[in-house]
């Protein structure tokens, strides 16, 4: 199990740059942890890191339930809101799964449509501040 700790928004976007250069594209990653954990900040780092855009507009698709990036080449979900499983078929989710890059906040809320296949990491926000950034064997 690999970890890291930040305690800011910049050592986060560092910890991305760093877990970007492990992936293996096609890659589904699911962040799991709780509200506030820090789930979106690593997001948008991972994101702009990609895109090779540090100023690339990366807003949070909690109300959009999905934001897609560089041609559809990188999609990132909050399902946070989601109420079935079954609405991400009116998303795009065939497509989401075949693309480079398939971001899933909340990845909880699939159920039985979370691809076997998929990198998982805990974001916890801990009691003096830090986060912790755990990727799951």
């Amino acid at each position: 199990m690999t970890k890291w700790i930040s305690n800011n928004e910049e050592e986060t976007a560092i910890i991305a740059k760093q877990i970007a250069a492990d992936l293996l594209f096609p890659c589904v990653l699911c962040l799991y942890g709780d509200l506030g954990a820090g789930k979106t900040a690593f997001s948008r780092a991972l994101i702009r890191h990609l895109c090779v855009d540090e100023d690339i507009n990366v807003p949070s698709p909690t109300y959009t339930f999905v934001q897609t990036y560089d041609d559809d080449a990188i999609w990132h979900f909050d399902l946070y809101r989601m109420d079935r499983p079954d609405q991400l078929y009116d998303l795009g989710w065939e497509e989401a799964l075949a693309a480079k890059l398939c971001i899933i906040e909340w990845p909880e809320r699939l159920g039985s449509l979370k691809p076997q296949k998929t990198v998982d990491m805990l974001i916890e926000l801990l009691p003096d501040g830090t986060r912790a950034f755990t990727l799951k064997p």
